[in-house]
């Protein structure tokens, strides 16, 4: 049977990927009243000990942040290095 994340409740994994000291010690997901979270957690020292600190963020958020620039191609309608189709090679625009 496959995993299935409920309601108000998530998961942490160690971060393997950690290269710096800002990077989290583990990271996962979350569903929070039915909305999904990318879940960042710190393992601190304070005065009463260990703990660990939590940082949430919405999934759709990490995608809007950084939206796919447009390639020439898309941008102009053709390929690069080609004329598009609807230009008449005997007509000159200018």
């Amino acid at each position: 049977m496959a995993y299935e994340q409920k309601d108000n409740s998530g998961t942490l994994f160690k971060n393997d990927r950690r290269e710096k000291d800002s990077h989290p010690h583990a990271t996962g997901t979350a569903l929070i009243d039915g909305v999904e979270y990318w879940v960042s957690a710190w393992t601190k020292e304070g005065q009463k000990g260990r703990f660990q600190s939590l940082a949430f963020k919405r999934k759709e958020q990490r995608q809007e942040q950084k939206p796919r620039q447009q390639s020439y191609a898309e941008q102009s309608g053709g390929t690069y290095g080609h004329q598009p189709a609807d230009l008449d090679n005997d007509e000159v625009p200018f």
